[in-house]
């Protein structure tokens, strides 16, 4: 793949573009499901209208290059509309409920998220946000020891920011969160949700007869992580899972908003029993992925 993929002149650069609606587009407003950390996104039409925020103009860029790189699975920027709100295309199709659906469970669901990421990554590759810098992180960046940020991803892969047509991951949505990082964060991020890789009495009621060894495995194998990748898994996510107790409660305390309603639900005891049970089960899970 070229590392280079030249802006289409019809386009122009990302903070001049303002959305016109055709006369003839459909103007019904649906209010959309509320993110964890974004409100008020509406649909209208066949468009998805978003607050704008200070990282709006370096996802647009980023919506951009995915474009232009052939992937499909994202949405794209269109401008900003009249209220200054941000205007996406809508991706049809379904996204798991705050408390995800029994057919969220789906072994061949969860392979499919592994390639879609997979071939988000490979899309990326290449993509240096030089004309929109997304804003610097007042905690470290979203990668951890040894592993430097080289790739801008997505980072929010939970099943709430996947839609789903026939039953397989056809796209990604809510891009609030992408930034530099690096493929094995983001992916194990995904596995994270996922699988899901957590302690059990913080498990989605009906998820508790799941294999979560057997769902790492699927998600690793069709990710394709290698060989080097799931032996260090432990340590990794040790340091990984440190760097999310610290963003969280970090921006909780500075940013507030919807980061401070998810700490005050205890989201900081959830990171903590995750790390405690990576760490109990770390043997086994790097059993699970490499025989």
């Amino acid at each position: 793949m070229s590392n280079h993929h030249p802006r289409p002149a019809a386009q122009g650069p990302v903070e001049s573009r303002v959305y016109r609606p055709a006369a003839d587009e459909a103007s019904d407003v649906e209010l959309m499901p509320a993110g964890d950390v974004t409100e008020g996104v509406v649909r209208v039409g066949g468009t998805v209208r978003r607050p704008h925020q200070r990282q709006s103009f370096a996802v647009a860029d980023y919506l951009d290059w995915l474009e232009e790189a052939g992937f499909e699975g994202s949405p794209r920027f269109l401008g900003r509309d009249g209220e200054g709100r941000d205007v996406l295309t809508f991706v049809p199709g379904t996204c798991a409920g705050a408390l995800p659906e029994p057919w969220v469970r789906s072994e061949d669901l969860l392979a499919s998220v592994g390639r879609l990421v997979r071939r988000l990554h490979k899309a990326s590759a290449g993509f240096v946000p030089a004309a929109y810098p997304f804003p610097p992180r007042p905690i470290r960046q979203d990668t951890v020891k040894g592993d430097p940020a080289g790739l801008v991803c997505h980072l929010d892969v939970t099943p709430q920011n996947v839609v789903v047509r026939n039953g397989l991951a056809a796209g990604l949505v809510d891009f609030d969160l992408a930034g530099p990082s690096t493929a094995f964060k983001d992916s194990f991020n995904t596995a994270m949700h996922w699988v899901p890789l957590r302690d059990s009495v913080d498990g989605w009621p009906g998820w508790e007869e799941l294999d979560p060894f057997r769902r790492l495995r699927i998600f690793a194998d069709a990710y394709g992580w290698t060989l080097d990748e799931r032996r260090r898994l432990p340590h990794f996510s040790a340091d990984a899972v440190r760097l999310s107790y610290e963003r969280m409660e970090y921006n909780a305390q500075t940013v507030g908003g919807g980061w401070a309603r998810m700490w005050a639900e205890g989201v900081g005891g959830l990171i903590e029993r995750r790390a405690a049970w990576l760490d109990e089960n770390a043997a086994r899970l790097v059993r699970a992925l490499t025989h």
